[in-house]
C-alpha cells in the first residue's frame, strides 16, 4: 500500500539513536552544529551530479537550484570565522534513484580548521565507529577495522595497472575483466570505470575501506600535493562496495577554484547540459581567506541502513521514492 512507510518502527528507532549518536560525537568534540540554506542562485558545476531547479516567485522569479550538498554555504561560514562547525540536512540530486540512491537523501557534512585529510580520516573512522555502536545492532558487530590504500595501489593491486597507463592498456585490462568499455571514454572516464565496477567490488566487506591519493585530474574541490606524481588530497570511504564519504584537505586557491568550475562548466556545455550560475559568493569567501581546512561528506541514509542491516536506502528512510509504476 502506497501510504505505508518504507522503514519498520524499529529502523526508525535505530536511525533516531544513529542521529543522536552524530551530534553527541561532535558535542563531546566541541563542533559547532550550523544550518545554512537548501536554496542558492547558483547551481553545482560539477559535471557528475545534476541539481534540482526551483522557481521561487518572490524572489524575483529567477531560478534557483536546491543544494547537491552544504559545502559552498559551510565554506562561506569557515571564512567569516566560524571555526570547526557540522551539519546534518536534506540534499538534492536530480537523476540519481537506485538501490543506493535517492533524489533527496540526508548528508553530514564537517569540517576541521588546520587538519589535513589523513587526520580527518581518522575522525572519520572514530565517528563511523561511535555511529554503529550507537545503533547497537548485530550487523554491525563484526565491523570493527578499517583498511588504508592509495589509490593508485588499490587500482594496481587489482587491475594490475597505474593510474597513469595508456587509456589503451586501461581499456585492455577491463576488457579481459568481461567489463564493456565504450568507445573513444576519455582517460578519467576510463579510471572511473576501473574503480566503480572492479576495485570497489574487491573490498572487503566486514571493514571500512579509506582509498585516498586520487589521481590529481580528480581533486574536485581538493588541493593538490607535489608529490611526484602529483595526486589529489582527496579520500573516499567504502563499506564493501558502498560508497560512504568522500572528504578533501580543502582548495583554498580562489582562482585555482575558478579555473576549475570554468572547466567544469564547458564540459557540461560539451555535453549539451544544463550550465548553472557559478557560486560567486563561494569564490569570495575563497578570495577573502578560507581558512586551512580538512572536510568531509558522509550519506546519512546509507550509514543508517548498514547500522541496521538493510539491504537498499529505502529501508532506512521513512517513505523512499520511487519510479512511477514500480
Amino acid at each position: 500500500m502506497g501510504y505505508v512507510a518504507t522503514a519498520s518502527p524499529v529502523t526508525l528507532r535505530q536511525r533516531a539513536a544513529v542521529l543522536a549518536g552524530i551530534r553527541d560525537f561532535f558535542a563531546e568534540r566541541d563542533v559547532l552544529e550550523v544550518e545554512t540554506p537548501a536554496l542558492s542562485p547558483a547551481g553545482v558545476p560539477d559535471p557528475a551530479l545534476e541539481s534540482i531547479m526551483a522557481t521561487v516567485l518572490r524572489l524575483g522569479q529567477r531560478p534557483y537550484y536546491l543544494h547537491t550538498s552544504p559545502e559552498f554555504a559551510m565554506k562561506r561560514l569557515l571564512a567569516a570565522g566560524s571555526g570547526d562547525i557540522y551539519q546534518i540536512c536534506r540534499v538534492f540530486r536530480d537523476d540519481e534513484l537506485g538501490r543506493w540512491h535517492q533524489p533527496e537523501f540526508t548528508l553530514l557534512e564537517w569540517y576541521r580548521i588546520g587538519w589535513d585529510e589523513q587526520r580527518l580520516m581518522t575522525e572519520v573512522e572514530a565517528l563511523l565507529g561511535a555511529v554503529l555502536a550507537a545503533a547497537s545492532t548485530p550487523p554491525t558487530a563484526e565491523r570493527n577495522r578499517s583498511v588504508r590504500l592509495r589509490y593508485a595501489d588499490a587500482l594496481q593491486g587489482v587491475i594490475g595497472a597505474e593510474p597513469a597507463a595508456p587509456t589503451p592498456a586501461l581499456v585492455a585490462k577491463l576488457t579481459a575483466a568481461g567489463i564493456d568499455v565504450p568507445a573513444n571514454l576519455p582517460h578519467d572516464a576510463v579510471l572511473d570505470l576501473a574503480f566503480s565496477t572492479v576495485v570497489v567490488a574487491s573490498f572487503d566487506p566486514a571493514a571500512f575501506t579509506f582509498v585516498y591519493d586520487y589521481p590529481a585530474s580528480q581533486a574536485a574541490l581538493a588541493r593538490i600535493k607535489t608529490t611526484v606524481p602529483p595526486v589529489a588530497a582527496r579520500f573516499e570511504v567504502f563499506s564493501g562496495g558502498i560508497e560512504l564519504a568522500n572528504g578533501f584537505h580543502e582548495l583554498t586557491d580562489a582562482n585555482e577554484q575558478r579555473r576549475r568550475f570554468m572547466a567544469d562548466l564547458a564540459a557540461r556545455r560539451a555535453a549539451g547540459r544544463h550550465v548553472p550560475p557559478l557560486d560567486e559568493e563561494l569564490l569570495a569567501a575563497l578570495a577573502a581567506g578560507l581558512p586551512d581546512c580538512a572536510g568531509v561528506a558522509v550519506g546519512v541514509d546509507r550509514l543508517v541502513a548498514l547500522a541496521t542491516g538493510q539491504g537498499d536506502v529505502a529501508s532506512a528512510v521513512s517513505f523512499a521514492h520511487s519510479r512511477p509504476g514500480d
